[in-house]
């Protein structure tokens, strides 16, 4: 039985993770530090049903301050999914929070990693280090010009890794994510905010025109690059994960006032720092060396996480 390290198991790509390696037999090391970035029930009811696999552990750890030698060892591969999330959070005095939790604790993790040889250790990176980029669909070796603070610490992250796997053959992956949405979505995150004003009758808040574009990924469709980077992800590469609906939001709100039933009220605000007008990535890497074919249309996905926020909301 193959065990797995999977930091952040409580949040949202995280819990989907755990869950697929569970369903798929493997021992689940789940380490969460549970921090208040958002209320920590949503982490709570998302490894809910963890919690009663046998296979399964979580420790509520801190990866700047834990014994990180302890909860590498014996693992097989390292999903390090861990980090201080949010674009617009990142600027000012919070910028400290971001640099310790995503460039310190990944250092110390890459670090302690080169004690147990994992197959792999896959690192959750994002479309942000792109910034607003010179073409689309950007591929990996496109320029990175992050244009946010939270964007410079992932791709601080991605240097870190790469160079464990230039100076030590530390076999890391590193995978690019592209507006990732689902069920069990942050309540800081687009869609989750989208959705809590519809079903509260509130107007949903559009920064910008609403004509910026994103190229949306379904959870399950991250959790399955994630779990094919960790099977045969080529060491030292970066890879997008994309789900290849790119879409405007205000294409994206015409979807769900249809899923939900529900009138959708637009309010404008002016676009925020940070935010890139459009983004999109390159499926062909992944495709070709992971195998990877995203397989929910934006449709699809909204209609499933429109149900998971009835629940959540209780309407």
């Amino acid at each position: 039985m193959k065990t797995a390290l999977v930091t952040g198991a409580a949040g949202f790509i995280g819990s989907h993770l755990s869950e697929r390696l569970i369903a798929d037999g493997w021992r689940v090391r789940g380490v969460d530090c549970f921090t208040d970035y958002y209320d920590t029930t949503l982490k709570e009811r998302n490894v809910r049903g963890l919690a009663s696999e046998s296979r399964f552990s979580l420790d509520r750890l801190d990866l700047r301050t834990a014994d990180l030698g302890a909860l590498v060892s014996g693992v097989d591969v390292i999903w390090h999914l861990a980090a201080q999330a949010g674009v617009r959070a990142s600027w000012g005095a919070e910028f400290e929070t971001y640099t310790t939790i995503n460039i310190q604790a990944t250092q110390k993790l890459l670090e302690a990693a080169l004690e147990t040889n994992p197959t792999r250790f896959v690192y959750a990176s994002s479309s942000s280090v792109y910034g607003e980029a010179p073409e689309f669909p950007a591929a990996e070796d496109s320029p990175t010009n992050p244009i946010s603070p939270y964007g410079v610490t992932k791709l601080a992250g991605e240097h870190l890794a790469r160079l464990y796997e230039k100076s030590y053959g530390l076999p890391t992956v590193s995978l690019r994510y592209f507006t990732v949405y689902g069920p069990r979505q942050r309540p800081d995150m687009g869609f989750h905010r989208f959705y809590r004003a519809i079903y509260g009758g509130e107007p949903v808040t559009v920064y910008g025109d609403g004509r910026q574009t994103r190229d949306f990924t379904f959870i399950a469709d991250v959790t399955e690059a994630n779990y094919l980077a960790g099977m045969q992800g080529r060491p030292g590469a970066v890879y997008n994960v994309n789900g290849g609906s790119r879409a405007s939001v205000l294409e994206v709100l015409d979807i769900m006032e249809s899923v939900s039933g529900r009138e959708v009220i637009r309010e404008f605000l002016p676009k925020q720092k940070g935010d890139p007008l459009h983004t999109g990535g390159d499926p062909a890497k992944a495709r070709e060396e992971l195998g990877f074919v995203p397989k929910v249309p934006l449709s699809e996905g909204l209609a499933a996480m429109n149900g998971w926020m009835k629940e959540l909301l209780e309407v």
